[in-house]
This record gives structure tokens, C-alpha cells and sequence, in this order.
């Protein structure tokens, strides 16, 4: 998985792959959050009311 990390004191980002917690300007970077998209769901952020039937592949007539 890839994380993405960025220091507090200069703003660098940078994207690493499974490794140690990145260090910049002396101190370790902090880890940047995913996207609310791109978050595994769960109870605080079910939408109850979109659709999730299958997709309509065209063979319905």
C-alpha cells in the first residue's frame, strides 16, 4: 500500500511503499489522511439511500 507522509515544518510530501515512518527537517513526518472516497465504508459513512443493485449490463431487453 502506498502512504503518503509530509513534514510540518517545510510541507514536503512524499509517497513511500511499506517502509519506517519518513523523517524530514530532523523530525518525523506525520501520515496524510485518505480521501472520505477512498476509506473503506463503515457505519459514519453509509448512504443509506444510494442504489447498490448490480449494474445494468444491457441484457435486460
Amino acid at each position: 500500500m502506498i502512504d503518503t507522509y509530509k513534514c510540518k515544518e517545510c510541507g514536503k510530501t512524499i509517497k513511500i511503499i511499506d517502509e519506517e515512518v519518513p523523517e524530514c527537517c530532523g523530525k518525523v513526518m506525520t501520515k496524510v489522511p485518505l480521501d472520505i472516497c477512498t476509506q473503506p465504508a463503515h457505519a459514519e459513512h453509509a448512504r443509506p439511500m444510494d442504489d447498490e443493485n448490480a449494474c445494468d449490463d444491457g441484457r435486460a431487453g
